[in-house]
């Protein structure tokens, strides 16, 4: 049987008069009192009653708003409306649940929207999967297939459709180790087993690495080290991959003959930040979160055509993070992106020499 509040605390008000007039009956046959002291009692016990189920009517009234109002706030919350708020009225009990209530309406909506933007970035990643894998596959599948026909006779076209079938292949090798590093970044980031990591060698090393690039475009690099600069905690391979992925990234969106500046500096809580600033175009405040996404470009500067599969950054992003650093971009004197990242200091460690040199 279902009953409101007010029914059983009526219920329950009632057979508390009955039993007290069932007192006095029992009282007054046993002569344990006279007629009219029974019947003065019997007219106060059933005022009181009503005195008592009128206070009771009062006092239930604000609960059962209370409770129809988190009753119906739970009931759009149910069909998906995470706007719901109880209002927080009633005594404390009630306005500590309600409070309790519209808490969990926020984080439930915080995750519905986490989940939402979580299978956007799933069927974004799928996408451009698809398409990343789609045009070197194609191109592959026209070459074996002209190779195969005897369509082309001339040796030297023949090696060069060799050679590209291999740049092909060998685009399609590193965009699949680069997912399934990204996935194994993302997924437990592997063990961190940091060492000392003098931050000019560091910027040397990568820089070595891409001399033919730097060479290629006729780049200008600045290497500028703070004086005193202690030196990082982390692994030197993985955080050469990261310089490696936004030197990279900051040459290919630079002019011919521009300048590159590196810079490494003491930042707050014991961390190291090392940045690198180009003179390209720069990247739009609004899509610098975005840039660290999976296979995202931005329209103006991160184009197909332009080389990359989109992964660079992202992994960049994991690794740093992994190492409990912190990965942005900013805008340059030059108007360019400045691309810069933290990394813990080692504890107890030298001092990096101060230097700065032209490349």
């Amino acid at each position: 049987m279902k009953w409101k509040l007010s029914t059983y605390l009526f219920v329950a008000n009632g057979a508390s008069i009955l039993f007290i007039l069932i007192s006095l009956l029992y009282s007054y046959v046993e002569m344990l009192l006279t007629l009219r002291v029974a019947l003065w009692l019997s007219g106060i016990t059933v005022a009181a009653g009503v005195l008592s189920l009128l206070i009771h009517y009062v006092l239930t009234r604000p609960l059962e708003k209370a409770i129809r109002s988190i009753g119906a706030e739970a009931e759009r919350l149910s069909q998906g409306d995470f706007g719901a708020a109880a209002p927080e009225v009633g005594p404390i009990e009630f306005q500590q649940l309600a409070t309790r209530f519209n808490g969990m309406a926020r984080n439930l909506e915080s995750s519905f929207r986490r989940l939402q933007d979580s299978e956007a970035s799933r069927r974004q990643l799928v996408a451009n999967v698809s398409h990343d894998l789609r045009t070197p596959l194609a191109s592959i599948q026209a070459f074996v297939e002209a190779l195969q026909d005897d369509v082309v006779e001339d040796k030297e076209a023949f090696q060069a459709y060799l050679r590209t079938i291999r740049m092909e292949t060998g685009r399609l090798s590193g965009m699949i180790e680069d997912l399934f590093r990204l996935s194994a970044l993302e997924a437990d980031g592997g063990e961190l087993t940091p060492e000392p990591i003098p931050v000019d060698q560091l910027l040397l090393d990568v820089l070595e690495g891409s001399r033919l690039l730097l060479e290629e475009k006729q780049l200008q690099v600045t290497v500028a080290i703070a004086d005193g600069l202690p030196q990082a905690a982390g692994m030197p391979g993985p955080l050469l991959r990261v310089m490696a992925n936004l030197v990279q990234n900051a040459v290919r969106h630079s002019p011919d003959q521009g300048r590159l500046t590196l810079r490494a500096v003491p930042a707050a809580e014991s961390f190291v930040e090392i940045s690198i600033e180009d003179e390209g175009k720069g990247i739009p405040e609004i899509e610098r979160e975005k840039v660290f996404e999976r296979f995202y470009r931005t329209d103006a500067s991160r184009t197909r055509d332009s080389g990359g599969a989109g992964l660079g950054l992202a992994i960049a992003k994991s690794i740093v993070e992994h190492h409990g650093g912190h990965i942005g971009i900013r805008t340059g004197v030059s108007g360019g992106a400045v691309f810069h990242f933290t990394i813990p200091v080692w504890k107890g460690s030298g001092r990096t020499r101060s230097s700065k040199r032209l490349i």
